[in-house]
């Protein structure tokens, strides 16, 4: 018979916050558990000191290849590196029971909320950050036969030291059937381009009475085929113009809609703000602004979402998308990674951009604050 501490594991995959509450976790401690714990990580072999791994230009380091049945609880990860931007440029990527196409594939900063390509401190349930550059994952990662993750620099600079901890839960017995399986994809814009440069002001007439009831040029945070339930996104933005870029809302299009069946009023209202997130960053559990810039071109703001208390099903499709501003009116720099889980197989993942193109960078989009020179 099942344990509570699989069902912990496996609560979020099936929708159930609850079994992620610490009151849950601490509860859960007075159960006997049928797992073997094991530590995956970059400690010196040797039994010395140098508890980490070089990662050299074009080179790819296998974290994991743990075999199964399992579930990854923890991920940590530190860096130095001497490369600007690092974090845009080590690409992370996992791979679940010998698929031949990762079902993670992001660069490693933006998989852990930093889309921007520096670092900073927040904390949610499943991701975190914490003094000094510790990338934190608590995202349930289950697997039947095989986990495989690996980490490829594509910068142009030797990671001088990666130091990785992975903690897998390991199982004598098939994990229950249906399953679902974790999966993060990585997406950008940049710049997302808006249907005019013809504006003054988010609020104009022109702009707030064009239509939009489809979606048309969303920016889109992921599509997925087969059947599972959208976790949550995070997000960075880098305006490339004046004023709030926060003028769009969210549309979900399930199994196959021309119409979303959930339509959201606003983009810092998705990200359960509101009134463009006032005068602070904040950082709760399931949602944040951790970085809050002004209303102006060059600002950079970070954000996520996280729907444990109510995962978004779908049975045979999904597109997640949001607008750039109103009916896609605005140009700015749009760099997310959307976290679900599905049935297997996953639907090809769109190229992963050249590295040189995911470096943030301002781009003359015309519009109010935009050098078009």
């Amino acid at each position: 018979m099942r344990t509570l501490a699989v069902g912990l594991a496996l609560g979020l995959l099936r929708g159930v916050a609850s079994a992620q509450t610490p009151d849950a976790m601490l509860s859960n401690l007075t159960q006997p558990q049928d797992y073997v714990l094991k530590r995956i990580s970059s400690f010196d072999q040797t039994g010395g000191n140098a508890d980490m791994r070089p990662i050299a230009p074009g080179e790819t380091l296998t974290l994991a290849d743990q075999a199964g049945p399992g579930i990854i609880s923890h991920i940590w990860i530190t860096i130095a590196s001497p490369e600007p931007f690092h974090l845009k440029k080590l690409v992370l990527r996992m791979y679940w029971d010998d698929e031949s196409t990762p079902s993670v594939e992001a660069p490693i900063g933006d998989f852990f909320g930093l889309g921007l390509g520096d670092y900073f401190l927040y904390e949610s349930y499943p991701l975190a950050v914490g003094a000094d550059r510790a990338l934190n994952s608590f995202f349930p990662m289950p697997f039947q036969r095989k986990a495989r993750i690996t980490v490829t620099n594509e910068g142009q600079a030797r990671v001088g030291a990666f130091y990785f901890n992975i903690d897998c839960r390991v199982y004598q017995k098939p994990l229950a059937a249906g399953t679902l399986y974790f999966h993060a994809q990585y997406r950008q814009a940049s710049p997302a381009k808006g249907w005019t440069s013809d504006w003054k002001t988010n609020g104009e007439a022109a702009v707030n009475g064009r239509k939009n009831l489809q979606g048309e040029d969303n920016y889109v945070w992921m599509e997925a085929t087969g059947r599972g339930h959208f976790a949550g996104v995070t997000m960075s933005v880098l305006q490339n113009q004046d004023f709030w870029w926060g003028e769009g809302d969210d549309m979900f299009f399930i199994d196959g809609e021309s119409t979303p069946s959930i339509v959201g009023t606003g983009s810092e209202d998705y990200f359960l703000g509101a009134w463009d997130f006032g005068q602070h960053a904040f950082s709760y559990g399931l949602f944040g602004a951790p970085v809050k810039g002004d209303e102006r071109a060059g600002s950079r703001s970070s954000v996520y979402r996280f729907h444990l208390d109510s995962p978004i099903p779908f049975t045979k499709s999904l597109r997640a998308t949001i607008e750039h501003g109103h009916g896609n009116h605005r140009s700015d720099n749009f760099f997310s990674v959307a976290y679900w889980y599905q049935t297997e197989p996953h639907a090809a993942f769109p190229p992963l951009p050249a590295v040189d193109l995911r470096v943030p960078r301002l781009h003359p989009v015309g519009g109010p604050g935009s050098d078009t020179k």
